[in-house]
């Protein structure tokens, strides 16, 4: 009877152990992804301009940003960015992010606030 009770209280211990560690397994990190779409004065989105993001420090005593990641719009004026590097599970956080996008003569800038996990969306309308 002593022997049957250990033998049980091992394999539940085995039992417990097997399931904290199976419940605790790592949950699938979503994408993290920044879309800005460009525009021009007459609100048509522009084909083929550069859109540069890239993080300043929000004083003059913070670190230096070292973000910086340049793209080109595609056929529906739409620059993607992929962070999925940058953002790790379990990190907490919100990227405030510089655009500059320009073609030719026209330039345009804004901001965007990149939230990880998600898809954050912003507009620019550029000019001469």
């Amino acid at each position: 009877m002593k022997k049957l009770f250990s033998t049980t209280i091992i394999a539940l211990s085995i039992f417990t152990v097997g399931v904290l560690l199976s419940s605790t397994g790592c949950r699938k990190k979503k994408d993290t992804i920044a879309k800005i779409y460009v525009y021009d004065a007459s609100n048509v989105p522009v084909v083929g301009a550069q859109v540069v993001l890239f993080g300043e420090p929000s004083t003059p005593t913070s670190p230096p940003v070292v973000l910086f990641d340049t793209t080109t719009t595609n056929g529906s004026g739409e620059a993607i960015f992929n962070f999925n590097d940058v953002y790790q599970l379990g990190q907490a956080g919100v990227a405030v992010l510089n655009i500059d996008a320009r073609k030719d003569a026209m330039t345009g800038e804004g901001i965007i606030k990149v939230e990880q996990e998600t898809t954050s969306e912003e507009s620019v309308f550029i000019a001469p």
